[in-house]
């Protein structure tokens, strides 16, 4: 179901950097409903899995080099795996094999020369189980971790919105990025509020040479 779905929908070469995010989101979807057919509990295990190579390709030069290296050929991209599959089963009395699913995916990924769609993939596909779950994770953006009660506020707000009431469950991260220069960018499902300083800087720009 999975090698068939995802061959069918990303055959095609050559294509710009949106069309690749619309062939991640197609992967996504397919190795999610490959996951939620057979089980909650294989969903979960998979999300585990993809979660943990997500963070090893993160947070190992080597990793990253390898998935986004289109050039290397079958042997090294089967040792490569070898290597991402050994970091998704864990260590000492926690380790397990890789579920087949995962597997697939990165098979398909590698065949079809996308590897470098992996983080892609994986944000979809995390996307997916937490709007089948009920969850919504509301992130705030800001030029410096804010303090406590702030955010505590704004947690506070957030949950009174219509979009948190649906939602099972409300989950907000908050995020630093400097090039906000100060304020707050709030994204939450298909939303986002921006109240940052820089936006506020690029319409006055944009005002001031509409004015020239």
């Amino acid at each position: 179901m999975l090698l068939a779905s995802t061959r069918a929908a990303c055959s095609s070469a050559g294509l710009g950097r949106r069309a690749a995010s619309t062939i991640a989101l197609k992967y996504s979807n397919a190795v999610f409903s490959a996951a939620l057919s057979k089980s909650p509990q294989v969903l979960n295990k998979v999300q585990t899995e993809l979660n943990t190579i997500s963070s090893s390709i993160k947070s190992t030069p080597e990793l990253n080099a390898f998935v986004t290296n289109p050039t290397l050929s079958a042997a090294d991209r089967s040792a490569g795996l070898a290597t991402i599959f050994s970091r998704a089963e864990g260590a000492g009395a926690k380790k397990e094999p890789v579920s087949e699913i995962t597997k697939n995916l990165f098979a398909v990924l590698s065949d079809n020369g996308r590897l470098g769609e992996t983080q892609g993939v994986i944000e979809g596909f995390n996307e997916l189980v937490a709007e089948y779950k009920g969850e919504l994770t509301v992130t705030i953006t800001s030029a410096t971790p804010l303090p406590k009660d702030i955010q505590t506020r704004l947690e506070t707000s957030l949950k009174q919105s219509q979009a948190a009431q649906k939602a099972k469950t409300l989950k907000v991260q908050n995020k630093v990025n400097p090039s906000v220069l100060g304020g707050i960018v709030v994204d939450f499902g298909d939303k986002t509020i921006d109240l940052s300083v820089a936006s506020r800087v690029n319409k006055l720009n944009s005002l001031l040479q509409q004015s020239v």
